[in-house]
């Protein structure tokens, strides 16, 4: 398994990673998401990525508890957000949210702590200040973001810059092949400042993984086929635009004895700041298939061809 350097920070992540939103209720047991991450950890699969509120907080626990005795061996990074403050500072949130986080995941630091969603009226100054207290105190080791604009990222390296802050070594924004808008200004900016950027949603929400056929029922417990948010990705992604770019996915990909999934990870990783895929698996087969799929690497010319097919 590959490993690259994460934007500025010192820390290297497999190029695959697994994502934390699946363990918990309804999806991943304690006991499955044991074996997941004990075989993640044998597939070379060093990069854990999950926030405070997946699987109403659980994830974090179960995490804790499937990696214990074996925490050196993995990035650990969460998320945590600023929504509904209440009577709360934006510092006060932050400090009680990591330290339900450490206990959580049993541990005395964190890699990488993210803020999951921008508070559009908290500066940043209210964000990256307690932030680099928790870096000066050791209980995080770096700072990134999640789904920040360019423009926000300019001004918070700004605000770090001019007030001697901790800055986001990360940025994690929503990619993949068939949701591209990050390669307007998102990735110029991260090449151009030395910030790794995060995929999520690599496999278009199991469209790139060919479970879904056009005209065929919706297989039942898979993100498509559930409630509400289920019907935003299905708008998102089940339309004819897309069925058809599917099909010349899969052509492609064959032509190269792979699958289309295999394509969807190569893609992403071809740009070179692109240290980490974030993948979910709910067994520890998709965690040895995904490390399996990170193993081929599209030449320019390949590149060049996924692009004449957009």
């Amino acid at each position: 398994m590959e490993h690259r350097k994460l934007g500025s920070s010192d820390l290297y992540p497999s190029v695959i990673g697994v994502g934390g939103y699946p363990f918990g209720p309804p999806l991943a047991d304690q006991f499955m998401t044991t074996r997941v991450l004990n075989q993640a950890r044998e597939s070379g699969v060093n990069y854990i990525d999950t926030s405070d509120i997946y699987a109403q907080g659980q994830s974090e626990v179960q995490i804790g508890e499937a990696i214990e005795g074996h925490r050196d061996d993995f990035i650990l990074a969460t998320k945590f957000n600023l929504s509904n403050l209440g009577d709360e500072t934006p510092r006060q949130r932050i400090m009680r949210k990591i330290d339900e986080s450490l206990t959580k995941l049993k541990t005395d630091h964190i890699e990488l702590y993210q803020i999951h969603h921008v508070a559009k009226d908290i500066s940043a100054e209210e964000i990256l200040q307690p932030l680099d207290e928790l870096v000066k105190a050791g209980k995080i080791r770096y700072v990134g973001n999640c789904n920040y604009s360019s423009w926000r990222q300019m001004e918070a390296m700004h605000v770090a810059r001019d007030n001697n802050l901790s800055w986001f070594v990360s940025t994690q924004n929503h990619y993949n092949m068939i949701f591209r808008h990050v390669e307007l200004e998102i990735l110029p900016f991260c090449n151009a400042y030395e910030t790794g950027f995060i995929p999520y949603f690599p496999l278009a929400s199991g469209l790139l993984t060919g479970k879904y056929r056009r005209d065929e029922p919706l297989p039942e417990g898979t993100r498509m086929a559930g409630g509400l948010r289920s019907e935003m990705y299905r708008k998102r992604y089940l339309n004819d635009k897309n069925w058809e770019f599917l099909d010349k996915l899969e052509g492609f990909a064959a032509e190269r004895e792979h699958a289309v999934t295999d394509l969807a990870f190569a893609y992403l990783l071809a740009s070179p700041v692109v240290p980490s895929v974030i993948a979910g698996a709910t067994k520890p087969g998709q965690v040895h298939a995904n490390a399996r799929s990170a193993e081929w690497r599209l030449t320019d010319d390949d590149v060049s061809a996924v692009r004449e097919l957009f």
